[in-house]
């Protein structure tokens, strides 16, 4: 379990059953306010709102809040399986059928790949965002093309991944890697709130190298690794590696 102490609390404001709110609190061990005020400890809260568990700032409570969005981003086909194409397709590779995504966070990557088809298991070491996804998963599995293709969402296990890749019943064709790195400069006009309050929370990848070694050691046939176009390569050379904007897809082929 995650240390949350002054950082995530749960909070009810007394709209609709208490109950999941309670259960929700007490699976990550931390606390269940009705009420916020400036003496409050915690800085993000978990609530349900407008049919969807969303990560709250304590500054910005009436504002929208942080989801897992399972609409396609600006330029992702809506259509199922969308084409595979762009460097992310390219990096996983036309003749890969199952992919892990080690580093799951949001979701969008996994959500992504899931839409081009690709069988997708997700692994989140975040007791906070595997709830996030969870629900995520569970409003998808709700949409009408679900339903009509009778598809089922991606999988999620939440737990180290390290261990996790290390006790996998079969290999996967692709293990996917999106590490969060430290930001290139102290304050970027380009960081995501969302990834702004995942860093807050959760801090960088320290073990980023022993996950890519592991990953290595439990793919089937590649390794892809997502990072900013700054950073040094995860596992050195790469056998190709594919551009997009601001961040690059490096890829490892087993031997």
């Amino acid at each position: 379990m995650q240390n949350y102490t002054g950082k995530l609390a749960v909070l009810f404001q007394g709209q609709g059953d208490s109950l999941p709110f309670q259960q929700l609190a007490e699976r990550l061990g931390v606390p269940l306010y009705q009420s916020v005020n400036s003496d409050t400890p915690e800085n993000f809260f978990l609530s349900w709102r407008d049919g969807c568990l969303k990560l709250l700032d304590k500054g910005l409570l009436k504002k929208g809040g942080l989801v897992v969005d399972i609409e396609p981003r600006n330029g992702e086909q809506r259509s199922w399986p969308a084409p595979k194409q762009g460097p992310l397709a390219n990096a996983l590779g036309r003749k890969t059928r199952t992919v892990i995504d080690a580093t799951a966070g949001w979701g969008q990557d996994s959500l992504h790949i899931f839409r081009m088809g690709y069988e997708v298991l997700c692994i989140e070491r975040s007791p906070m965002m595997a709830e996030l996804l969870i629900d995520g998963f569970s409003r998808l599995a709700e949409q009408d093309w679900m339903r009509k293709l009778n598809l089922h969402p991606p999988r999620l296990l939440n737990g180290n991944a390290i261990d996790l890749l290390m006790k996998l019943e079969s290999r996967p064709d692709c293990i996917y890697l999106d590490p969060m790195f430290p930001p290139k400069r102290k304050k970027s006009a380009l960081a995501k709130k969302s990834m702004v309050v995942l860093r807050d929370l959760l801090g960088d990848d320290l073990d980023k190298e022993q996950l890519f070694a592991a990953a290595l050691m439990a793919a089937g046939k590649r390794v892809v690794v997502k990072s900013p176009d700054y950073a040094e390569p995860l596992g050195g050379k790469p056998d190709e590696s594919f551009q997009g904007k601001l961040l690059r897809y490096d890829v490892y082929f087993k031997s």
